[in-house]
């Protein structure tokens, strides 16, 4: 049986050329689409160019770092400071080769503040997108932003959601047969059978946030010394930690060299398709959501090319499509999030570690960017605790590694 991987839009669909239409043929392409791999299903594509009538190009990449490395090239290009189809200097006829400007590409939320500040996108215009109304509050907020990428309802909006997530608790129930309890939610992470037995994302704010979480307080909070026990409670749960890693950290829960990981359930999900004895769990007191966004390019272009992208943002809310968005991807359309669970489709009936119950998400919320003189407590908060636990940093930096959803 086909799992339903078989239908996203992933790097083999490249060579699909009447599938992703007109892709030897660039002069035929009106909108042109950098997504990231397996982030969309294959039949979306199809009925979008059906209905438009215009012919159109979806790219997958495997990682957000590559869309940014793109959106630094067509800036630059849009300047004049470089040249388009260029070629590594040490390879000849061959390389990395610069692709054409993309009308729309995908970013995760937490880049959105770098590439604001630095010009790397440009503000979407709410009022012609017919399905901006129908966003959950939460949704429009985290993409409301001033230029130095900061939340702001008087900002301009710099991206339109189309998929979210949670972190979740991970863990692998065959080592759990012998005990009475499995974990359900944060503070069970400090229990004593866990000692030196959880891998985890490495992305302080998260980890600082589960903290924060486990004592009452928001993933936000902005003065963190008026926390008591914030820090002896941070030590207390690096000194449980074997392993950071935001691409690795699933490996030894398989291996059983951890027994629970912490992470992205859009990474979580397909692991435990091939993996059954892998359990996920959200935490009911609450967790981090995260959500892949379009964003429009800063590639010079005027106005009046932006009908056709502006058309597949909307399509992607309308009903049919955010119902197979979420039932063929290991994420949800935010245009579901007020469906009653039984008018869902059935995956998500059945599996709720993808679709919580609305009290838990009521009490999640996205981790947002902090001014730098708030930002610099958490950094030193982590490090101090890094240092009296005798944790080490991970290499390579983690902002280099895999599907990294933090920049």
């Amino acid at each position: 049986m086909l799992n339903r991987r078989f239908f996203l839009v992933g790097s083999g669909a490249i060579a699909c050329g009447q599938l992703l239409g007109g892709c030897s043929d660039r002069s035929r392409e009106s909108l042109r689409v950098q997504l990231l791999n397996g982030s969309l299903p294959q039949q979306l594509i199809r009925e979008f160019r059906t209905l438009s009538g215009k012919p159109a190009k979806f790219t997958p990449v495997a990682q957000f770092e590559e869309i940014v490395r793109s959106l630094q090239d067509w800036q630059e290009i849009a300047k004049g400071e470089k040249t388009a189809g260029r070629f590594p200097n040490w390879v000849p006829f061959v390389g990395d080769r610069i692709p054409p400007a993309a009308n729309l590409a995908t970013l995760g939320d937490a880049w959105l503040t770098g590439v604001i500040r630095d010009r790397l996108i440009q503000p979407l215009t709410p009022s012609r997108l017919e399905g901006w109304s129908n966003l959950p509050s939460s949704f429009t907020r985290v993409v409301t932003r001033n230029e130095a990428g900061f939340a702001d309802e008087n900002g301009a909006v710099w991206g339109a959601p189309y998929r979210w997530g949670t972190t979740v608790i991970a863990y692998n129930r065959e080592v759990f047969k012998n005990l009475d309890w499995t974990p359900q939610d944060w503070k069970d992470l400090w229990r004593e059978e866990l000692r030196d037995r959880i891998s985890i994302i490495w992305q302080p704010r998260e980890i600082i946030g589960i903290v924060l979480k486990k004592l009452g307080y928001s993933y936000n909070t902005r003065d963190l010394r008026a926390i008591k026990d914030l820090r002896s409670q941070l030590e207390a749960l690096l000194a449980q930690i074997k392993f950071y890693s935001s691409r690795y950290y699933l490996k030894p829960l398989i291996l059983k060299d951890t027994w629970v990981a912490v992470g992205w359930s859009g990474d979580i999900l397909p692991t435990i398709e091939r993996y059954p004895q892998i359990k996920i769990v959200v935490p009911p007191s609450g967790t981090a959501l995260w959500c892949d966004i379009w964003v429009r390019p800063q590639t010079g272009e005027k106005n009046d090319s932006f009908e056709l992208s502006d058309r597949w943002i909307d399509f992607c809310w309308q009903n049919e499509p955010a119902r197979k968005i979420s039932q063929f991807t290991d994420a949800v359309s935010p245009m579901l999030l007020n469906a009653e669970r039984s008018q869902l489709p059935k995956v998500l009936q059945e599996n709720s570690p993808q679709f919580p119950d609305r009290e838990i998400l009521e009490k999640s919320e996205f981790i947002e960017p902090l001014p730098a003189t708030i930002s610099s407590q958490y950094q030193h908060l982590f490090q101090l605790a890094m240092l009296t636990t005798n944790n080490q940093q991970p290499t390579p930096n983690p902002s280099q590694e895999g599907r990294s959803r933090e920049e």
